[in-house]
């Protein structure tokens, strides 16, 4: 069987008789291999497809891929959807929840399919989400390619404000939960105090510089995380009323706001290339059943499953903004999963503030020379940096109102509007599917991101302009 996956490398002085041309159709060794059997007949040489070509110190397997995709997409916002179905209501929660994890879904595996081909053209191995749009410009339309820079730059924008927005929902969310485990046992101080005491160790958290060094820091989130939603539906399950208590559907006014929270809620879409990267065998990542939808599906579950239980146990007590914050206060397992998960999002801070510290860092070290200034520059880019998130969440202690508006404003950007506008300029002017269905199609999801980009933002803002209006 011949499939168009990959290109066979043949050396030179190769055979280029009509006997090649059918030894290389009978032979098992061209299973899984694409080759142009007239360029075959002619002797030319050919290069691997680029993606079979990466050169991978520690390649990651399928499953290894899973739990990455699953920790990269399960955060602060799993535990916010109760809030986003108080904006919505129960049913349009329910299947509005499930739709926006199908179309966010939909643009990773856009993203993905871009990269291949531009891969391709470029012949690089692997790109990540700021080359894939860069490449994208330079190869496609004549009169896109003059913007290339401009659009990577507007990514790496986008990319930081998405990730610092991250770590500020972060740090209030750990100072709110244990404002509350404090205040019931001990004392009640305001929670700008317990932002004030988390800056130092969040500054010096992130002065370690690798990844590898927080791998075990980040296995003992991942179990605490798990073990606190665990616990957090043991409560939510327990005493059910009936769906008559709450609101079908909400207002239309408060839906921008769920808008905002579902989407931050799936913000796994900065992690999708590089998890494939490093995929030993990136072939398995697409797929009906492959990685991502596997990994998805789980994802889109877990956020429904809380939003509809949550909403349904609370009502429109869900308006703080994390399920955790809403378990009972005078039980000590209670008391437990507001410790555990403010600890494990603590420790998974640094891995958020990876992103947008590699964004800037190149463009700072640009301005020193020798390794002294720029160890020196290095920690004061650190420091300003988390010192930046520490401001904004001083500023914005109100944790739904801060969620709605990262997701709003950023997270629907590089989520619903770059991934389709990328797969159009990519795959113009005639790879766009019978009567240009795809291009029809990349224009809906754009304008259903515009819209909730613009009048989200808006409406998070006057919530936290105005809280109470």
């Amino acid at each position: 069987m011949i499939r168009k996956e990959s290109k066979l490398l043949l050396p030179k002085g190769a055979r280029s008789d009509k006997d090649e041309k059918q030894r290389l159709l009978e032979s098992d060794a061209v299973d899984n291999v694409s080759v142009d059997l007239e360029n075959v007949a002619s002797g030319e040489d050919f290069s691997e497809d680029p993606m079979f070509n990466r050169k991978l110190e520690h390649p990651t397997s399928n499953f290894d891929t899973m739990i990455h995709l699953l920790k990269g997409n399960i955060g602060t916002g799993i535990l916010a959807m109760p809030d986003a179905f108080r904006n919505a209501g129960w049913v349009v929660g329910l299947f509005g929840t499930m739709l926006m994890g199908f179309v966010c879904t939909h643009c990773m595996h856009m993203l993905v399919a871009c990269s291949h081909e531009l891969c391709r053209r470029t012949q690089k191995p692997s790109m990540n989400f700021p080359e894939v749009v860069e490449n994208a410009f330079k190869t496609g339309p004549e009169a896109m390619q003059r913007f290339s820079k401009i659009a990577r730059t507007l990514i790496n924008i986008f990319l930081c404000i998405t990730q610092l927005g991250f770590c500020c929902v972060y740090f209030v969310f750990v100072s709110a939960n244990l404002h509350d485990v404090v205040k019931h046992y001990f004392f009640d101080i305001s929670v700008h105090w317990y932002l004030l005491m988390l800056l130092v160790p969040m500054i010096l958290l992130n002065f370690v510089k690798s990844l590898k060094y927080l791998t075990p820091a980040s296995l003992f989130a991942s179990i605490l995380t798990c073990s606190g939603l665990i616990i957090t539906f043991f409560y939510m399950l327990q005493d059910l009323p009936n769906t008559s208590t709450v609101k079908a559907f909400s207002t239309w006014s408060q839906l921008p706001l769920y808008f905002g929270t579902a989407i931050y809620a799936f913000e796994g879409i900065g992690v999708v290339l590089p998890l494939e990267n490093n995929m030993k065998s990136p072939q398995d990542f697409g797929g009906w059943t492959g990685v991502l939808n596997t990994g998805m599906v789980i994802v889109a579950t877990l956020y429904t499953a809380v939003g509809f239980f949550g909403y349904l146990k609370y009502g429109d007590q869900a308006v703080l903004g994390s399920v955790t914050l809403l378990l009972p206060p005078n039980e000590l397992l209670a008391q437990s999963v507001r410790l555990t998960m403010a600890v494990a999002i603590f420790l998974s801070y640094s891995l958020q503030f990876y992103v947008p510290f590699n964004i800037v860092w190149p463009w700072v070290k640009a301005h020193f020379h020798s390794e002294h200034s720029k160890r020196l520059a290095e920690h004061a880019t650190r420091t300003i940096l988390v010192f930046v998130t520490f401001a904004l969440a001083i500023a914005i202690p109100n944790l739904g109102a801060v969620i709605s508006l990262v997701g709003a404003f950023s997270s629907s950007a590089l989520a619903l509007i770059f991934p389709p506008l990328i797969e159009i300029i990519t795959f113009w002017p005639d790879k766009l599917g019978k009567n240009n269905w795809i291009l029809w199609k990349d224009i809906a999801i754009v304008l259903f991101g515009c819209i909730g980009f613009i009048v989200g933002s808006y409406v998070s803002l006057l919530n936290i302009l105005h809280p109470d209006v």
